[in-house]
């Protein structure tokens, strides 16, 4: 009889060999789940430990907010930092420093470390014109005697003006610009009905004979070409005349010898930006845009002022919609402090993170903007699938064990979910890193995550256990009050029978036998009964054993809670309206034969114009795409590009060794690499010095050098000359030789004006590789275009390869290979689209759009990696199934978390900042990017892709095997009749 018992047969198949990796996966899974529903259960038992002990230490090191401080150092923060051109720099600084220099300071070229900078422009007719031209000057003698006082008050107070910060020249005379020096001379010929000098333009000369680069000086200029003709803007070749000009750029350079000096200079600059608003309100005709030192620091931090407001708003949209999200029909199953709770367990763990950094001496930056949105996206996606998990449990069982049994289901996932996170971030957060803004923002979206994650284990949970507490009374999900029986609520308004509605479970005892701990067995004689016993351990897995299943079997196992609904609510979750939608319409209409092509037809569409996008990715190195709108960075900016972008900035070519300037292939191979560039150059200036006194250029090194020492720069018109040059001394007797040597460039540009740069630098980099004369070339803009895109991209490309390695690995060990497979390849499907789509809406790479790509990685798990696993875990049955079902379980929690993402972003996209207009665009391209996935594309794939429902399954078989199981393991003392009976 034991050999015709199918039941047997199937309890035998379970003893066959399996694949060692599987049986790892199996015991590591099954043991990991003991432990999560052994920790929900220590939580459940402990609630006002686990929901006051955040609380407290989130109020114990928010106390810390006394340290907070900002980041000061932008440069550090926004450019690579590791790279070539801060060498040189350094080394540039090391041969000519700024204060070394007494004759002439090129204001884009060397900028000492406190200045001021105003661009002046025409409403209408040319700076040049004699109203206009006076008017600047005026406005020039005001700055020069404008005075601060420091400090503010007291007796030991100071008057410090301009002529006290400058930096002097060799005779003790303030540094000015050359075109303030021309403009003197312009002013003063006109005065005296004198004929006015030509001024030339890029180089002009001045009245002591020295030529003079004013390009970055003056702009939007119109020049005289042959015979009058009038040249357009920016057009003009070397030494034409000027005709009108639109604008002039002013910058004064102050020293800063110390911390007071430091701290006047600073006050200076204030006085400076208010002086000149308050002389653009009295003369209207003229634009005004000034820039400091500190404008950069101050307009970069200005986003996170601005954001304050929009942030809290966000808050409390999230929170409205949490709360509907958690709000059921059915009053006592409804809890909609949950959403509330969940928000407030996200901002107790911020709390903590930023209580944490302030007392390591952190500081901040306003890439900390996306840090919430990042806590946002991953603690709702917890506390969603957390609450989903409670809904499908066995309500005639202890609040204890619903909490473990949602600890068993859910916790595995989320912990994965959250060691995605944390290896991303984590990565990205290393020395690996070459942008400090992108490894400061990790390192603190790392630490905040974590926190949220033991906040949730903790504080959530146990205001989970709480609620359920509620939900057993019988209370009010929102009001805590007792909830009256059916009979007792027809006497009451409609209103009031709307508001209390609940489902009893003792409403059909009359007619259902209650559950008890034992089976109840019936006998029928054709042996063809329905089991629908489902185990408490198991009632979330639908794998597991004991999970309800259809099979021939001689007993029934009924419950009240199923069937006090047969006749009214078949499904008393449908009650929630996001769920009835996907149970009962987009379940069915997503896996419609007809609705798939059209499905996998807008996949192939999303993959068309993400490559689109893709291929046309633009770094975006400007540190002013990162500040506030409408501050005097982005308005000085902007002026700057309309009217200064006909050439470059200065360039140095800097020679840093001793070289054999006189022997004739050097002196042409440096003519050579300078051909092609406006150009100020000793060595052009002296060739022809050399070559108007009918002497030789190649001459003995003795001669060169004394000729160039003794005659060349003694020359008024050629002894600014001797800023770039540096002798060094040889021997007693003998002369020195050149050290050192520097000439100045600039090329002709146009509207691209950094990417000419970079391909600018690329060049000449390039040719100071193979050339005999060792030579560098700096402007400190070369310190965000170098290796820029390299630093971007690889916190990006290295959190990507550490995720894809990750699943790997966990797929040997703990995941189901193809879930790991899948998983892989909708976070590359979901980065390729966000990367796409955002260039396609105008984002360039930056740091900031580099981050947001980083976190969507996490996000974009968050949101896919339940609705794989919960569909790889069926055994059985049809894909289409599986796949509803698995909308059903986690699709729902999926589409919460992102309803409330969205709504939380939309504020922020007020936000007058580039910075957080970046994060706006690249954080709604992540949640509508994972959305598509979560939603559309993997449930519409995975009903005919891999992996299979059928493996090993036979029909019959499986439903038997599982049924002996359950009454072995209820009552194994009647094992052996069972099994006879059958």
């Amino acid at each position: 009889m034991l050999r015709s018992a199918p039941g047997l047969s199937g309890r035998w198949e379970r003893l066959e060999p399996r694949p060692r990796a599987r049986m790892l996966r199996q015991v590591l899974h099954a043991g990991l789940r003991t432990s999560f529903h052994a920790l929900g259960r220590f939580v459940a038992s402990h609630p006002v430990f686990f929901a006051s002990a955040p609380v407290l230490l989130s109020i114990l090191l928010g106390a810390s907010f006394s340290r907070y401080r900002v980041e000061e150092d932008v440069e550090s923060l926004l450019a690579p930092k590791h790279s070539l051109a801060k060498i040189e720099g350094n080394l540039v600084d090391s041969l000519f420093p700024v204060n070394r220099s007494k004759h002439a300071l090129y204001s884009d070229l060397q900028t000492p470390g406190r200045y001021g900078r105003v661009i002046v422009t025409t409403r209408k007719g040319s700076v040049l014109d004699p109203v206009h031209l006076d008017t600047i000057l005026k406005l020039h003698r005001r700055i020069y005697q404008m005075q601060v006082t420091v400090p503010a008050t007291g007796l030991n107070s100071f008057n410090y003006s301009f002529s006290y910060l400058c930096l002097p020249d060799d005779k003790n005379i303030c540094i000015i610009d050359d075109i303030i020096r021309a403009m003197e001379e312009i002013q003063s010929a006109r005065t005296s009905n004198r004929s006015i000098p030509i001024l030339r333009y890029p180089i002009t000369q001045l009245a002591d004979g020295r030529q003079a680069y004013i390009g970055h000086q003056l702009g939007g200029v119109q020049g005289w070409g042959p015979a009058g003709a009038v040249r357009g803007p920016g057009t003009g070749a070397r030494g034409e005349g000027v005709r009108s000009a639109r604008a002039l750029q002013l910058t004064y350079y102050l020293q800063a010898r110390g911390g007071l000096m430091d701290q006047v200079a600073s006050q200076w600059e204030k006085a400076f930006c208010a002086e000149l608003q308050h002389f653009a309100a009295l003369h209207p005709k003229l634009g005004l845009y000034p820039s400091t030192s500190s404008s950069l620091r101050t307009d970069f931090q200005f986003s996170s002022v601005l954001a304050r407001r929009p942030l809290l708003a966000s808050l409390g949209v999230c929170g409205v919609l949490a709360v509907l999200c958690c709000s059921m029909r059915d009053c006592v199953r409804s809890k909609p402090w949950l959403g509330l709770l969940a928000l407030l367990s996200i901002t107790l763990s911020g709390l903590t993170a930023a209580g944490i950094l302030n007392l390591t001496g952190a500081t901040y930056n306003s890439t900390y903007l996306g840090i919430p949105f990042v806590m946002l996206g991953h603690g709702l996606f917890g506390s969603f699938e957390m609450l989903s998990s409670w809904r499908r449990t066995r309500e005639d069982q202890h609040v204890k064990e619903r909490v473990a049994s949602v600890f068993e289901d859910v916790m595995l996932r989320f912990s994965g979910s959250t060691m995605i996170h944390l290896m991303t971030l984590g990565l990205a957060a290393s020395p690996l890193t070459n942008m400090e803004a992108v490894r400061l923002f990790c390192r603190t979206a790392a630490l905040a995550v974590t926190i949220s994650y033991v906040y949730m284990l903790s504080f959530y949970s146990s205001c989970l256990v709480f609620t359920g507490y509620l939900e057993t009374g019988y209370r009010h999900g929102c009001f805590c009050r007792r909830v009256p029986k059916p009979d007792r609520l027809d006497s009451k308004p409609a209103w009031y029978r709307c508001l209390m509605y609940t489902r009893y479970q003792d409403e059909t005892q009359n007619t259902n036998p209650p559950h008890t701990d034992g089976h109840t067995h019936t006998t029928n004689s054709n042996l063809n009964h329905t089991h629908v016993h489902t185990h408490p351990h198991t009632a979330n897995n639908p794998t597991a054993h004991g999970h309800g299943h259809m099979a021939n079997s001689t007993h029934t196992h009924p419950h009240p809670h199923q069937h006090s609904t047969a006749s009214t609510d078949p499904h008393p979750q449908d009650s929630h309206l996001l769920l009835g939608c996907v149970r009962r319409c987009y379940g069915d209409w997503i896996t419609n034969t007809y609705v798939k092509p059209f499905v996998v037809l807008l996949y192939l569409v999303y993959i068309s114009f993400g490559l689109m996008g893709f291929l046309q990715v633009a770094q975006g190195s400007d540190p002013s795409a990162l500040v506030a709108m409408d501050t005097a960075t982005v308005l000085y900016t902007r002026a700057q590009h309309r009217y200064f972008s006909s050439y470059s900035p200065v360039i140095g070519f800097y020679i840093y060794e001793s070289a054999p300037y006189w022997n004739s292939s050097v002196q042409r191979d440096l003519l050579e690499y300078a051909k092609g560039f406006q150009r100020i150059s000793w060595l052009e200036a002296y060739l022809n010095y050399l070559s108007d006194r009918n002497q030789s250029t190649s001459q003995p090194r003795e001669n060169f050098t004394h000729t160039l020492r003794h005659f060349f720069l003694r020359e008024p018109q050629f002894a600014h000359f001797g800023d770039d040059i540096i002798f060094a001394e040889r021997g007693q007797g003998e002369e020195p030789d050149v050290a050192a040597s520097r000439i100045f460039l600039v090329a002709k540009t146009t509207e691209n004006k950094r990417e000419e740069m970079s391909v600018l630098l690329d060049t000449l980099r390039r040719l100071s590789l193979t050339s005999r004369v060792r030579f560098l070339i700096f402007n400190p803009s070369f310190v965000y275009l170098d290796r820029y895109a390299a630093a971007v991209s690889s916190p990006l490309r290295h959190s990507l390869l550490a995720v894809l390695f990750l699943l790997g690995l966990s797929s040997l060990a703990v995941v189901e290979p193809l879930v790991s497979v899948w998983l892989g390849l909708t976070l590359l499907s979901v980065q390729f689209g966000v990367l796409g789509f955002m260039t396609l809406w105008g984002v360039e790479l930056d740091c900031m759009s580099v981050l947001c790509l980083i976190s969507a990685l996490g996000h974009s798990a968050d949101c896919s990696g339940p609705l794989l696993c919960g569909f790889a875990s069926g055994r059985g049955e049809s894909r289409t199934r599986w796949v509803r079902v698995a909308l059903e379980r986690h699709g729902v929690p999926s589409l919460q978390t992102l309803i409330c993402y969205s709504a939380a972003l939309v504020p922020v996209g007020s936000v007058r900042s580039n910075l957080t207009r970046t994060l706006f665009r690249c954080l709604t391209l992540t949640a509508g990017c994972s959305a598509l996935h979560t939603l559309a594309f993997l449930p519409t794939l995975l009903t005919f892709l891999p992996p299979s429902k059928n493996r090993g399954h036979r029909p019959g078989g499986e439903g038997q095997r599982q049924e002996v199981e359950c009454v072995e393991m209820n009552d194994s003392t009647r094992v052996v009749d069972q099994i006879t009976t059958v």
